[in-house]
């Protein structure tokens, strides 16, 4: 057993560090919202969409009050019904699948493809079928998934292709940011976000203008005014609060990718030469680091070490989607997806935020090549 560290502990993430830095902005924005007495929709609100539209490279942002909720509405405004099908990535969070599910549609199953865990379109090809209504493909950690393969197979069946992008705002792939080769992008902007609120939210980008209107309507009970309910909608709206948190970090994004950027850097030269799979970095692909997911060889192993030296770790995500106990009537079984199920036991995120420090990706860097160089990684 490796001795406990005394030295101060390399968290996965440092929201305090962030907040510490904005806390006079935030704190007037709380002013400034509660003064209003307008905390649901409103100006405030209708501002954020306008500028996350603009910083998204796109016409319409939809405010919503996560990403799990986006996807339900998106996929509800497309026309998908209960007893439809959409594809889903076996690795990602469960987000993707549940909200399918939650809509009474049924995920089906694609493995990913082995660079940029994206889904993989001859594994989509093969799970097509009569009732597949859209393909929902996931971009994982930062990184765009390849949407180009993608958008044919979607194209030829004239189905939509909406992009999961909850871990990918900012990110872009051949010049194209996320969202703008599809009919749009969900994002989330939980906290631990590279754009986060200081609690749930999540939006909808697009070009499409009569698809961005009627997921604002789903968005507010279907409401049409005047309490006239032309569909059957949910309340999924972003609270006016959270629209003002999210405006002030808006403004500061773009230097928070960088500082992850120039992170990422640091590590890919520290981790050199290690037995670990470093991120994919694709020629053409703007990866804005929400994570930095290796993949390592007796992870688990290795995270344990990492925890008795004091450095925060997080495995995202253990079990493949069609594992999980709440999709057994699917019917799956271990082997249908051989690489979701590799990723569920080699994936391991280390520490990356901005604000972290070049001394303290070295200590990571450092542990990680004594696991695998020293006794404490011998077998």
């Amino acid at each position: 057993m490796k001795q406990a560290t005394t030295e101060a502990p390399v968290p996965l993430v440092d929201l305090g560090l962030v907040h510490r830095q904005l806390a006079e902005e935030l704190r007037r924005d709380f002013e400034r919202v509660l003064a209003s007495g307008q905390f649901i929709l409103g100006a405030e609100h209708d501002a954020f969409e306008r500028e996350l539209a603009q910083a998204s490279g796109v016409a319409h942002a939809v405010g919503l009050s996560s990403g799990t909720a986006a996807i339900s509405i998106v996929l509800q405004a497309l026309g998908i019904q209960p007893g439809d099908e959409v594809i889903v990535p076996a690795f990602t969070y469960f987000a993707t699948a549940g909200a399918v599910a939650q809509i009474g549609a049924r995920p089906v199953f694609a493995d990913v493809e082995p660079v940029r865990f994206g889904l993989d379109p001859s594994s989509v090809e093969s799970r097509m079928g009569p009732k597949t209504r859209a393909i929902l493909p996931v971009h994982l950690y930062g990184l765009a998934c390849d949407i180009v393969p993608l958008a044919e197979i979607a194209d030829r069946r004239g189905i939509p292709l909406v992009e999961d992008a909850a871990q990918a705002i900012g990110s872009s792939d051949r010049g194209r940011p996320v969202g703008k080769s599809t009919v749009g992008a969900t994002l989330s902007f939980f906290p631990s976000k590279n754009l986060g609120g200081l609690g749930d939210a999540g939006a909808f980008v697009t070009d499409d203008q009569e698809l961005a209107a009627r997921a604002r309507l789903l968005r507010a009970q279907g409401d049409a005014g005047d309490y006239r309910h032309s569909v059957l909608g949910t309340n999924a709206r972003l609270d006016t609060l959270q629209a003002a948190f999210l405006r002030t970090k808006l403004r500061h994004l773009s230097e928070w990718i960088a500082a992850r950027r120039a992170a990422a850097g640091l590590y890919r030269a520290a981790l050199a030469g290690t037995p670990v799979s470093l991120p994919a970095d694709p020629e053409g692909a703007f990866h804005t680091y929400y994570q930095f997911t290796i993949c390592a060889p007796e992870r688990d192993r290795l995270q344990a070490f990492l925890r008795e030296s004091g450095i925060g770790t997080r495995v995202y995500y253990p079990i493949a989607l069609h594992q999980q106990p709440c999709f057994e009537y699917l019917g799956h079984k271990s082997g249908d997806f051989p690489v979701s199920e590799r990723l569920a036991r080699e994936v391991l995120s280390l520490p990356i935020f901005p604000g972290i420090t070049p001394e303290q990706i070295e200590r990571v860097a450092k542990a990680v090549r004594d696991f695998y160089g020293g006794a404490a990684g011998a077998r």
